[in-house]
């Protein structure tokens, strides 16, 4: 059975950075029979990251979301695993407005790292809290699930306006503020070669020979830390080499890192 003070111990010893910024990607069940259950593994993360801040993703873009296209943060579900979905519901935390790539915020300026979604139009904007972990070199942590699940790299092939992501054809969205209904339209993800994400797990190897992230343990979950803003420099590099470089799972070229 593991403990909370357990998961404590291996966050920090993975590396995590108690008073800064951490996104953490989560699978509940890789991580083991913990004691007391997701409530335990998100009062361990909020206990550790309590002098920083601490974000999970809350996203909605399933197609069991958003009905009637209105996106209400109290109560749309999240559909990316059970550790969001109850942290979004937890005391003092804060879920941002974006319709689709949400994200729930605990901890030091919380508010402010969230602030604005309301306002764009597309998955993972640059200027929007995606963008944001690069701008604070936040950590981001795969709690036991693949990088294929690196949101952030959406964001990183958005910002660089690599073709075939964005579907040009848009959607009305009503979003729901403090009561407050917003009339906004927005622009999904969509490719013609299908789940492009699938193939960002190619990454591995660049990312850790680079030094950019590294593998640990957190409970029994093999977990995976890394700096958003390195992860964001060498993919950027790699897609100016070849913007079609996530569309196969073929290795990146070690020639390109190494």
């Amino acid at each position: 059975m593991i403990k909370k003070q357990r998961l404590i111990s291996d966050f920090q010893d993975i590396g995590i950075n108690p008073n800064g910024t951490l996104l953490v990607h989560s699978s509940m069940k890789a991580i083991g029979d913990v004691e007391g259950g997701a409530d335990t593994v998100l009062d361990a993360l909020s206990e550790f990251m309590s002098e920083g801040l601490l974000l999970l993703p809350t996203h909605s873009w399933d197609k069991h979301n958003l009905a009637n296209g209105i996106y209400d943060p109290k109560t749309e579900p999240s559909c990316v695993g059970i550790l969001g979905e109850m942290f979004r519901q937890r005391e003092g935390v804060l879920r941002s407005l974006h319709p689709t790539h949400s994200m729930a915020a605990l901890g030091k300026n919380a508010e402010q790292f969230i602030a604005g979604e309301e306002t764009l139009t597309s998955p993972c904007p640059r200027h929007g809290a995606w963008g944001k972990l690069y701008d604070v070199d936040a950590q981001i942590l795969f709690l036991g699930c693949p990088l294929t699940r690196n949101t952030y790299i959406h964001g990183v092939e958005e910002w660089n306006a690599i073709p075939n992501r964005i579907d040009s054809e848009s959607e009305a969205i009503t979003i729901i503020k403090d009561d407050e209904a917003i009339e906004t339209i927005l622009h999904r993800h969509k490719s013609p070669f299908g789940s492009i994400h699938e193939n960002y797990g190619k990454l591995e190897r660049p990312f850790v020979k680079q030094g950019i992230g590294h593998w640990g343990t957190i409970g029994e979950a093999r977990s995976f830390l890394a700096s958003a803003k390195g992860m964001a420099d060498i993919a950027q590099a790699f897609l100016k080499r070849n913007q079609d470089v996530f569309l196969y799972d073929d290795p990146i070229p070690e020639s390109w890192y190494e």
